[in-house]
């Protein structure tokens, strides 16, 4: 239990290191973006799904 703290702990310091390059992650094609007047809907998508499937092959790695 307490390896996988570290581990996901490590993947979150990564992530933030990250961030800088990972910012342009949430305009991809696929994301539904609608603005109306006073009203703002932001559906990121793909990145979910992208962020989704990275997830499962880093804990499909670790568990190997």
């Amino acid at each position: 239990m307490s390896r996988m703290l570290i581990v996901l702990g490590l993947i979150l310091v990564a992530g933030g290191l990250l961030w800088p390059l990972l910012s342009g992650l949430g305009h991809l094609p696929g994301d539904i973006v609608i603005h109306r007047h006073h009203f703002h809907l932001y559906l990121p998508i793909t990145t979910s799904l992208l962020v989704s499937a990275a997830v499962s092959f880093i804990l499909w790695l670790i568990g190997r």
